[in-house]
């Protein structure tokens, strides 16, 4: 379990870490800091995708056997926790984060990042992640499928 720690800690440092830190990092290490109230919200959803983010590591650690990275993925497809409320609780945890970021700073590129980092997630999900997921885990990842949303929680599935 500690080697599979240690492997998702460095998958979190190098993918998510560059995605949802660094960039918005690079984007906004010139730019003014907002209001009271914008930073309050920006943090809170910058806690919101750290929790998320933790809760779903542990989750595929422990249950799953695997880290979230596509090399050394779960062998067990981890349907419980956030898993049971939407299919990509790492992904929203990510995108949280850098909703948090355009919240601190009010920057037009911040939204456009954010669009486009959501947009390629939904590409990736849709041609890459679904697919190995059908192949791997077949019925159950059918079965899956039809029950729990793709992004978000709610009445219909995706």
């Amino acid at each position: 379990m500690i080697i599979l720690l240690i492997k998702t800690i460095t998958f979190t440092l190098l993918i998510p870490g560059t995605v949802a830190v660094m960039v918005p990092w690079l984007i906004t290490k010139s730019a003014v800091i907002g209001n009271d109230w914008s930073i309050l919200c920006g943090v809170f959803l910058m806690c919101v995708g750290v929790a998320i983010y933790a809760w779903c590591v542990w989750d595929f650690v422990s249950f799953g056997k695997g880290t979230p990275a596509p090399i050394d993925a779960p062998k067990h497809l981890v349907v419980k926790g956030l898993y049971h409320y939407t299919r990509n609780p790492m992904y929203v945890a990510v995108l949280s984060f850098i909703a948090g970021w355009m919240f601190l700073y009010t920057m037009p590129l911040l939204l456009v990042y954010g669009a486009s980092i959501a947009i390629g997630f939904q590409l990736l999900v849709i041609f890459f992640e679904e697919p190995l997921l059908q192949k791997s885990f077949n019925s159950e990842y059918t079965e899956y499928k039809a029950s729990v949303n793709r992004w978000l929680p709610g009445f219909f599935v995706n």
